[in-house]
């Protein structure tokens, strides 16, 4: 008999997650705790999911989410390190270790910390009308959304540096149409690894979708409040919001 993960140890990963995200901003910014605060959060939320994944769909399936995500992640932020393709041209400064082809351990965690939360969010959104290709590509424009707060968060940190600066907070906007079209590659991945009927009766996952509001507030609040960017608050709030509270009234009224 499988015996599958708990939403206990969710909650206490969850947990960790949450704490290490509220000290971030108490501590120097470019000191070690600020990294080792990083790769806490990662590590947690990437933990967090794969837990609430392990409990949905059972520990084979997340485990093989969890390796297709994270490899076709690592594989095209090597490709974009050396080509500049699809991101544009950026690298990873040594801050973040260990890396791997110069890229943080850490980065294709994140993709998958967040990529399942974002696809149950779409699926949640789109209801009745839910769809492989709803989901891919509503997943993609969620998961693209979080990257309007974590990018701004990370350049700032010295984590990753743009060879041209962009129009948002450094960030060149060609930087989103990338993730985006990435994000379409690995919704695709969690379509085939964590199957999900088009159905009403194959509710989005509660944990997951309130990950990813959870996620989207504590960003909000985070840059208003303490890293003192309303700008960077404002549009990402604008991008995650919205569709977390979309997908928290539809999943409670299903």
């Amino acid at each position: 008999m499988t015996v599958r993960p708990t939403r206990a140890l969710a909650a206490i990963t969850g947990g960790v997650t949450a704490a290490a995200m509220i000290a971030t901003p108490l501590v120097p910014r470019g000191g070690p705790e600020r990294r080792a605060l990083s790769s806490v959060v990662v590590v947690a939320m990437a933990a967090t999911t794969a837990v609430n994944a392990g409990a949905r769909w059972g520990p084979a399936r997340a485990a093989t989410a969890l390796g297709a995500v994270s490899a076709t992640a690592a594989t095209v932020e090597r490709f974009g390190t050396a080509t500049g393709v699809p991101f544009g041209r950026y690298e990873y400064s040594r801050a973040l270790r260990p890396q791997f082809g110069r890229v943080p351990a850490l980065v294709p965690l994140a993709w998958f910390a967040m990529a399942v939360p974002a696809r149950e969010v779409a699926h949640a959104v789109a209801g009745a009308r839910s769809t492989a290709v709803t989901r891919v590509f509503l997943g993609a424009a969620a998961l693209t959304a979080w990257d309007l707060f974590l990018d701004p968060q990370m350049v700032g940190e010295g984590y990753w540096v743009w060879a041209r600066r962009g129009i948002y907070r450094g960030i060149p906007l060609g930087n989103y149409l990338g993730w985006f079209a990435t994000g379409l590659g690995v919704m695709a991945i969690l379509e085939r690894a964590l199957p999900t009927s088009d159905s009403d009766n194959d509710a989005a996952d509660p944990s997951l979708v309130a990950t990813y509001g959870f996620v989207g507030l504590m960003e909000t609040v985070g840059f208003a409040r303490y890293f003192r960017d309303p700008v960077v608050a404002t549009i990402g709030g604008i991008g995650m919001l919205p569709l977390a509270a979309a997908a928290i009234v539809r999943r409670v009224a299903t």
